[in-house]
């Protein structure tokens, strides 16, 4: 149990650094303060033997460790007696002298050694074996350091985290306090980490107006960025004046000003699009237009009718073992003349049968042709159909590859390195995003196709955009749609009345057997107590359906049968605490080895491991056949191990292996149950949908169909009658501000809407 002391102040000097995690400054720390010899722990980068520190936080107790001191804040000063500037200097922190060159200069220079380092370095000439120009740079490196240290300090007594700092420095340097001073908002840049609320309390504390220049325009963009977040790519420029102005409680007149300053400097773009008055961010702006340029390149690129398609398209009938339906036939048809195209189609309408005759049909051309889907699990899924290797978008693209990390850049493939393909096919497009659509076309060489698939009545993608939708709704890109349901396929439940709630029919809810079924519940904890007892017993012992192959889903996260409260109960009744489980607190939840947990956004940086096969040992890192780094928005894995000493999360997605630090544990959730929204892509053989009251905005047509179609071989609905009714009778799409559709139409600068 932990000994809580709140707001304790312990001071001493650092004898020895236990642990330090480079990348975020967490550290373990052993500290003579009082003549004791204590543990410390906390985010200290860079701290070295022989300095001092003042550490204000309180003292926990490890089950493991014993008694530390968990250090909230941190301020550091340099060593001052010759015995620790020997100890500080010796451990190496200065590049260029090891314990021999320290034990010279402090035996030469004493107490003033730092001093003479920093401020007169050529007088590290007296040291033998020290010249001019070493004296020099290790003059400059202290120098660098000190800077880095002071940068902390400063900004450490106004809460802002150290990893911040070290970010700071590394892009402004020497300058980097009088650029913070000057505008505190550049650190809502996603490169700091910090969020706009963050920043808006550290430039109030430096003295900001409240309607000052750098926080109206910070707040806007602030609005900007939230609101992709919800879907939107741009927000027309009177809403974006009103939500500036509630946030920060200035005139909407003002917000507008802000606004027109951002547009001068290029920091957002306006422009009118079908009839609106479109406000961007810049890099927004710059892949919408981008995906509508390349696409309407590649709908008129001139191709002439293949020669022989026809009975070209009749061998790949025949290689298939499937006899064509007429628009299965017209789209194979299609994608053998059309640079881009769109088929789409329901449950049961033979989208699979359609894309192994295309890619039966490419084989038969000489076409290289690539398969990938936004999702780990869409694009396994898209293998194992199609008996063909496909990969995600990201893998696809090489994110996380060294050279684009180095260069600053999110993808290795790009358009000048692009793919080496003939033709792209896409599954699940209904998920892509506008800016990682821009960044597939960007890597497709100019030539190549590009096939686009998808059922375009499941939800949109949960990044900005509408892209599939509005590619279909354009009028610009050949479209074909799958609508009949082959005889096989009408013998599934699911399937039926999948394609019942998509045309407005309420399903039948009888238990008559099969893999749909309907469980009446009225109160949210009846709703929840028969969801978790499905998961944790009634299907596992009843039905041989393991708990690892059930997914919950619910359209909500809150109430007491939404995602939250579900995914506590399932993990309290699936993977309860244990003595020597290891588990890790959170603000929401606790952590256990064996959860099952997802991403939440993406985290270009996180470090993975693959491995042969089994669980990655220490000996099983030699042998690894790659490494990488990129873990993605809904990519769902297990809990392998926590380490409370180094402070990271084990956490094997599928075959990749990666070790999450603390303080990036607020990107994780638990993934026994997930919004609907969150498993687009994705199937499972067992869902069990959770339909709470309340939250009626959720509770829309499509929400329930992408629900219902995400189960392969059981669905069971726990909820009201009339909820499912509800949702069926409610077609009503929430808008999301994108100007695709438009572009592709050729309606950019249009006064009317249309």
């Amino acid at each position: 149990m932990d000994k809580k002391q709140p707001d304790t102040v312990i001071s001493g000097t650092v004898q020895s650094v236990v642990f330090q995690n480079e990348e975020n400054g967490y550290t373990v720390l052993r500290l003579r303060s009082d003549g004791k010899l204590v543990t410390a722990v906390g985010y200290i980068p860079g701290i070295t033997v022989g300095e001092g520190l003042t550490l204000t936080g309180s003292w926990t107790s490890h089950p493991s460790y014993g008694d530390q001191f968990k250090a909230e804040m941190a301020e550091r000063s340099l060593p001052r007696e010759a015995d620790n500037i020997y100890a500080y200097l010796a451990s190496g922190v200065i590049k260029g002298i090891g314990a021999r060159t320290a034990a010279l200069i402090v035996q030469e220079f004493g107490s003033r050694a730092l001093e003479v380092i920093e401020e007169t370095p050529e007088e590290l000439t007296k040291i033998k074996g020290i010249t001019e120009k070493r004296a020099m740079e290790i003059g400059q490196l202290f120098q660098k350091q000190e800077g880095l240290r002071r940068l902390m300090d400063f900004l450490v007594r106004y809460g802002v985290k150290p990893a911040a700092a070290a970010r700071l420095y590394r892009i402004y340097g020497e300058d980097a306090r009088d650029e913070i001073t000057r505008n505190p908002y550049l650190l809502c840049d996603d490169y700091y980490g910090l969020d706009f609320f963050e920043a808006d309390n550290l430039a109030i504390q430096l003295g900001f107006d409240a309607d000052s220049p750098e926080r109206v325009e910070a707040a806007v963009l602030f609005e900007l960025r939230h609101n992709e977040g919800n879907g939107h790519v741009f927000l027309p420029r009177d809403k974006l004046a009103l939500a500036t102005s509630q946030l920060i409680s200035v005139s909407s007149d003002r917000a507008k000003e802000a606004i027109a300053d951002l547009a001068d400097g290029g920091y957002i773009v306006s422009q009118t699009v079908a009839g609106v008055d479109a406000c961007y961010r810049e890099d927004m702006f710059r892949d919408e237009s981008y995906v509508a340029e390349r696409l309407l390149q590649m709908a008129g690129m001139l191709r002439g009718t293949v020669m022989g398609l026809e009975r070209k398209v009749d061998r790949a009938e025949e290689r298939s073992g499937v006899k064509f339906a007429k628009t299965q036939r017209m789209a194979i048809e299609t994608a053998g003349n059309a640079g881009v195209m769109v088929l789409t189609g329901g449950p049961g309408t033979g989208k699979t049968t359609t894309v192994k005759g295309i890619l039966e049909l490419y084989d038969e051309l000489g076409y290289n042709t690539l398969l990938t889907a936004p999702t780990g699990r869409a694009a396994k899924r898209l293998s194992e159909l199609t008996g063909r290797d496909a990969q995600t978008v990201h893998r696809l693209l090489g994110a996380g590859a060294p050279d684009s990390r180095v260069e600053g850049r999110a993808f290795q493939r790009c358009a000048s390195d692009p793919l080496k393909c003939d033709a792209v096919i896409l599954d699940e497009t209904s998920m892509m995003d506008i800016s990682l659509m821009a960044a597939l076309l960007d890597a497709m060489p100019p030539k190549a196709k590009l096939i686009m698939v998808g059922d375009a009545d499941q939800l949109p993608s949960v990044g900005p955009g509408n892209v599939f939708a509005d590619c279909i709704r354009s009028g610009s890109i050949p479209v074909v749609r799958l609508n009949r349901i082959f005889r096989q396929a009408q013998e599934s439940a699911i399937i039926r009345n999948a394609h019942s709630i998509n045309e407005g029919v309420v399903p039948v809810l009888k238990n008559s057997g099969g893999d749909f079924y309907f469980l009446q519940r009225l109160e949210p904890d009846r709703i929840a107590d028969t969801v978790v007892g499905l998961v944790a017993e009634r299907l596992p012992k009843k039905m041989g359906i393991p708990t690892a192959d059930i997914q919950v889903l619910s359209p909500s996260r809150k109430t007491e049968a939404g995602t939250n409260e579900l995914n506590i109960k399932i993990q309290a009744a699936c993977n309860p605490a244990a003595e020597g489980k290891k588990e890790k607190r959170l603000e929401r939840f606790t952590l256990r080895v064996g959860d099952r947990v997802m991403q939440t956004k993406n985290n270009y940086d996180l470090v993975w491991e693959k491995y042969p096969d089994g669980f990655g040992t220490e000996d099983d890192i030699m042998e690894t056949s790659e490494s990488g780094a990129g873990i993605y928005n809904g990519d769902v894995g297990y809990i392998e191990d926590i380490d409370e000493r180094e402070e990271t999360v084990t956490i094997r997605f599928e075959d990749k292996v990666t070790k999450y630090p603390f303080e990036m544990l607020g990107d994780l959730e638990l993934a026994y149950a997930m919004t609907v929204h969150k498993s687009q892509g994705s199937e499972y053989r067992a869902v069990v949908l959770s339909i709470p009251k309340g939250v009626a905005m959720l509770k829309t047509r499509s929400v329930l169909y992408t629900a219902v179609t995400r189960a392969r071989e059981l669905l069971i609905i726990v909820g009201s009658g009339d909820d499912i009714r509800a949702m069926v009778n409610n077609d009503r799409r929430q808008r999301r501000f994108s100007g695709l559709r438009a572009r592709l139409a050729g309606e950019v600068g249009n006064d009317e809407e249309k």
